[in-house]
């Protein structure tokens, strides 16, 4: 809360709100302060029509489809024009405090925030927060919604990629074996494994030498917020970490790694933390093969396979 008291401090002394740093998670309470003083934009990612029941007051809509790429892949980047035209919009610049608000059902809803926030900061964006918790913990502390749409002040602003955040597939290749670089698999097991896929990945498996760490670890058992940051350090220090590495975060679309990479980057401060923002739809998809681990046999795919599928149209047991 000091740090929100000294953010009315400064807004009430007529100084900019960058005077200082954002704070990277808010709780609901510190939101509502901050939205009272004026002093921050919210930008609500959840689907338009949900928004439009419901939203914080003073939120601007910004569904999180709009960030993604397309359909066979939606992890891929959007072209600079389209998100530069969508920050435009939202009357963003780098020196805008910006607010992320997701819905808050569970851990995989946090990612949709966590990839917002990543493409907001590798825009150019400084000042960038998460409601922790989302939507649900704001109206569990009892705080109002509207169903008013807002708009804000169209900018002008010129983003330009910051390509140091991203992954590339040429770089991953370049990185498998490497003594420093930790490769994370951000997905649960079944996907590590191999023994599950998404239907726009060719194969089945995970990148050579990679580390599975699932993003679900960083919340409490049916949570849609972040952990304190001293659980969040304990279970991000797997025992088959290279100390000191780098670090590349991957998923099947670059979801559920976004909220990896959140967490290394921007909660514990860890340094050389990027993000494969394609991951393993995009390695599988690719015109060449490239190398795999995990990746099963021809029976067992097929058997993994017709599991998948009675297990979506039977209610048969998922393979695990």
């Amino acid at each position: 809360m000091r740090q929100v008291r000294l953010l009315i401090a400064i807004v009430a002394l007529g100084l900019p709100v960058w005077a200082m740093a954002a704070q990277v998670l808010l709780t609901p309470k510190e939101l509502d302060t901050l939205s009272q003083a004026h002093a921050v934009r919210i930008v609500d990612v959840r689907e338009a029509e949900a928004y439009g029941l419901q939203h914080v007051p003073g939120a601007v809509s910004a569904p999180y489809s709009r960030w993604r790429g397309p359909g066979d892949n939606p992890g891929k980047l959007p072209a600079l024009g389209e998100l530069t035209s969508l920050v435009q919009e939202l009357g963003l610049t780098p020196e805008t405090p910006t607010v992320i608000v997701y819905t808050g059902i569970d851990s995989t809803d946090f990612g949709s925030a966590a990839r917002v926030y990543w493409t907001l900061k590798m825009l150019g964006l400084k000042e960038l927060s998460i409601l922790n918790g989302g939507l649900a913990a704001w109206k569990s502390d009892g705080l109002p919604v509207s169903n008013k749409p807002a708009t804000a002040p169209r900018s002008s602003y010129q983003p330009r990629m910051d390509t140091s955040m991203i992954a590339t597939e040429s770089e991953v290749l370049s990185k498998i074996g490497d003594a420093r670089t930790n490769l994370i698999d951000s997905r649960p097991a079944p996907f590590y494994t191999g023994r599950v896929a998404l239907d726009s990945a060719r194969a089945r498996g995970t990148l050579p030498g990679a580390i599975n760490i699932d993003s679900d670890l960083y919340f409490e058992p049916g949570s849609a917020a972040l952990m304190d940051k001293a659980s969040l350090e304990q279970e991000a220090d797997a025992p088959s970490l290279k100390p000191d590495g780098d670090v590349i975060a991957f998923c099947n679309t670059g979801h559920w790694s976004a909220t990896e990479w959140f967490v290394r980057s921007e909660v514990l401060g860890q340094s050389h933390v990027k993000l494969y923002p394609g991951s393993m739809v995009e390695w599988t998809q690719s015109a060449k093969p490239l190398p795999m681990m995990n990746e099963p046999g021809r029976w067992a795919q097929l058997r993994y396979k017709l599991m998948t599928w009675s297990h979506r149209n039977l209610g048969t047991k998922a393979p695990q």
